[in-house]
């Protein structure tokens, strides 16, 4: 809600103390509200929640999610159209992995949406095939690689119109072609360049404008950014076209979005300082050019931060017009304990001010990994799902006008 600008200088005398931070007014005035209690399972949840996947997986015309789960069986979350939430993991194979991120997608052509879900520790990636309904069966021997795998990212790579499966990796990254029918190919060798890295993050977008997605990869000490030649078919242009950091960076999650309005897919960069040596935390924002060349802008328009970020979305959280920033963060050591979500609001030009406490309710905290932006309730205002990893997960609705 905007502000006349007849009353601007009298609201900020009467409201600063003496830090000169508004406090927090009486009542909930914030964005959303947190239904927690009342819309998710009161148990089943208090796992170790990585990344959440959301989708009509039941094909009853509203919006369920898959968690992956850490050491213990993932979990499917059932919707009732309201945004009420069952729990029904005992449709999924009960198998505990290391389970990191989650993709979806109808592999197999029939219809209905499946699974793949990658795993880092014990190297299993798993794939879940629909049945119907809500009756998922084990396919992992259909995925011929496996690696130390943290990030998977779902899309049609080749054009033949069935969904392929990029997979980050502790080492080379892997591509995966899809037959149409859920069998897939290792096309690793001539689709993407030959690097080890510690990868974290995968995300697709058109850095280049050129029509085709091309692929920033989120790594531990140096991103990389690979131009799709169009028939997916991946070239390494980093050095080129992402300006690296002088000291280490360690990149949990990168997206794309345009948050300055001006056509072109800008880069934000979630960084953390948990496992690289002398890794800065401070967050990181690159302008693109407009061709796909981008130019560190972060100390013009992002806040310091010395948050531990692990998550970091582009996105229209407040519903005026413009893209803005949501981060998970995980500052304890050995991530334990909370921190907050925070919310960074566009000014409309692609300059963010920490805007958490308009956004957020007193209490949106957690070891914050996943956010998923949906409707869940159905009434046409996104909603969001926040994953902690060993702390409860989050469900909040968009008020109404």
């Amino acid at each position: 809600m905007k502000t006349y600008l007849l009353f601007i200088p009298l609201v900020l005398i009467l409201s600063c103390d003496n830090s000169g931070k508004k406090p927090a007014k009486e009542g909930n005035p914030a964005l959303y509200d947190n239904v927690t209690a009342t819309h998710l399972p009161a148990t089943g949840l208090q796992g170790l929640s990585m990344d959440a996947g959301v989708a009509d997986l039941d094909a009853d015309g509203d919006l369920d999610i898959v968690v992956a789960n850490e050491f213990e069986p993932n979990i499917l979350l059932l919707n009732d159209g309201s945004g009420r939430f069952r729990l029904a993991s005992a449709e999924l194979p009960r198998a505990s992995h290391d389970s990191e991120d989650v993709g979806i997608a109808d592999f197999d052509g029939d219809g209905d949406l499946d699974v793949v879900i990658v795993s880092e520790d014990d190297q299993t990636n798993e794939l879940y095939l629909n049945e119907g309904g809500t009756t998922f069966s084990a396919a992992g021997d259909r995925l011929p690689v496996a690696g130390i795998s943290n990030a998977v990212i779902v899309a049609d790579l080749n054009g033949d119109r069935a969904p392929d499966i990029l997979i980050g990796n502790n080492g080379q990254n892997n591509v995966l072609i899809n037959d149409g029918e859920g069998h897939f190919t290792d096309e690793t060798t001539g689709r993407l360049p030959q690097v080890e890295d510690v990868t974290q993050d995968l995300e697709l977008g058109d850095a280049d404008g050129d029509g085709d997605p091309d692929l920033i990869v989120g790594n531990e000490d140096r991103n990389r950014l690979m131009i799709n030649d169009g028939s997916g078919i991946f070239t390494d242009e980093s050095a080129a076209r992402i300006p690296l950091r002088e000291a280490p960076e360690e990149t949990r999650e990168a997206d794309f979005g345009d948050v300055d309005g001006d056509g072109a897919l800008d880069l934000f960069f979630a960084n953390t300082a948990a496992f690289v040596e002398g890794a800065l935390r401070q967050n990181r924002l690159l302008i693109n050019d407009g061709a796909g060349h981008f130019s560190d802008e972060s100390a013009e328009r992002l806040p310091t931060d010395e948050d531990r970020s692990f998550e970091g979305d582009i996105l229209d959280i407040d519903g005026d017009g413009d893209l803005d920033i949501i981060t998970g963060n995980s500052n304890e050591p050995n991530f334990r304990g909370k921190s907050p979500y925070r919310v960074l609001l566009n000014d409309g030009q692609g300059r963010f001010r920490d805007g958490t406490d308009e956004v957020f309710p007193p209490g949106v905290e957690g070891s914050g990994f996943d956010a998923e932006f949906a409707d869940f309730n159905g009434d046409g205002k996104p909603d969001l799902y926040l994953s902690g990893r060993g702390t409860p997960d989050l469900l909040l609705f968009r008020k109404g006008e």
